[in-house]
């Protein structure tokens, strides 16, 4: 048996000299995809978002933990770049009501209306 020539090309893939018929390739089976699946598309991705109907999003976050035997800590973060956070039973009840109290003086939730009328 000879060596195998070597190609000139750095990187190209030897090809024989004899020509062959190539063989088709096996049909990978897909389990549980329905057949068609791709040209029917994904019905969700056409129909509108449901929950976009009130267009009502979150602005501002409380996040508390009071960790058993540990000390309790809050965050409250706004859109309208309000940034609180408290360590200890007291100092956490008062940032509570003071992001509760937010609520009403937030530039983000005041509308056109709301000012008009103040």
């Amino acid at each position: 048996m000879s060596p195998r020539p070597t190609s000139p090309l750095e990187g190209q893939p030897f090809t024989p000299a004899d020509p062959h018929v190539a063989e088709p390739a096996v049909p990978a089976v897909g389990v549980g995809e329905p057949k068609g699946a791709a040209r029917q598309g994904v019905p969700s991705a056409v129909r509108p978002d449901s929950r976009r109907g009130d267009d009502r999003y979150p602005a501002a976050w409380l996040l508390i933990s009071a960790p058993k035997g540990g000390m309790p800590t809050a965050t409250s973060r706004c859109l309208c770049g309000r940034d609180r956070s408290a360590i200890d039973r007291r100092r956490v009840l008062v940032l509570i009501s003071a992001h509760t109290a937010h609520r009403d003086t937030c530039p983000l939730r005041i509308t056109p209306e709301g000012r008009v009328a103040a």
